[in-house]
């Protein structure tokens, strides 16, 4: 099997960790419930985050019986040098009904270094924040939650910054979830130039959500996607009142 065929394995295998990581810390604990797997609607019909512990949230996309079985409630936020982290990115809603992701992968052979991640990052305008991950967020509205999180692939998707010189990782995983804090296509061309300039700082491949490099006939079809989700969610057009 080929260096690419099994870094696309890893990088599907991680996913259910990751969106579980970026988007579940501090979400408060609920009374009696019973657990969901990923893509589980609520009452409203809104996509719930899955929690880690749940059925489907292990890092191989099987169960969690190997691990140790506590929920995200439990874990508390992630701490650095035994701070707690910032909720600087944290998302004001946490219902979302759509993902859009990208990675960043090293080439056959190689790795991505944590520092060159951090340096890289900061170069693009990403902000170290909740989850201890990054975020892009709006500028100058950083209340409103961020525009997109880039985690690493490696369990569990944070960056320690206390050890950052040691961590390498096959890959880092960009995710937009919508509604966001801008429209979908807004978002989108945040997202796809910061991925794809990433990528050129860490002399990376940028991947598509089915883990193929990211070319242009996906771009266009991606941007079509997510002008249908705007127009789907626009506000409906005030009716005029019928004369007499």
């Amino acid at each position: 099997m080929s260096d690419m065929a099994l870094l696309r394995i890893g990088i599907l295998a991680a996913g259910l960790l990751l969106i579980a990581a970026i988007f579940l810390f501090g979400r408060p604990k609920k009374k009696s419930q019973g657990r969901r797997v990923e893509g589980a609607e609520n009452a409203n019909g809104a996509r719930r985050e899955p929690v880690l512990g749940e059925p489907g949230s292990a890092p191989d996309g099987g169960s969690e019986s190997g691990q140790d079985g506590v929920t995200q409630p439990e874990l508390g936020l992630p701490e650095v040098d035994g701070a707690p982290a910032s909720d600087l990115g944290k998302r004001a809603n946490q219902d979302f009904d759509k993902i859009v992701s990208l990675f960043v992968a090293a080439r056959a052979g190689e790795q991505l270094r944590g520092e060159d991640i951090v340096v890289a990052a900061e170069k693009t305008g990403l902000v170290f924040g909740h989850m201890n991950v990054f975020h892009r967020l709006v500028e100058g509205h950083p209340e409103r939650g961020p525009i997109f999180s880039m985690a690493s692939i490696m369990k569990p998707g944070s960056f320690d910054m206390a050890n950052i010189r040691e961590m390498e990782t096959p890959a880092i995983a960009f995710f937009l979830t919508l509604p966001a804090p801008l429209t979908a296509l807004d978002a989108w061309e945040k997202m796809l130039p910061t991925v794809q300039r990433m990528g050129e700082l860490l002399d990376g491949v940028v991947l598509d959500d089915g883990r193929n490099a990211l070319g242009r006939q996906r771009i266009a079809h991606i941007r079509d996607e997510l002008r249908a989700y705007d127009r789907q969610h626009q506000a409906p057009p005030l009716t005029k009142a019928p004369r007499w």
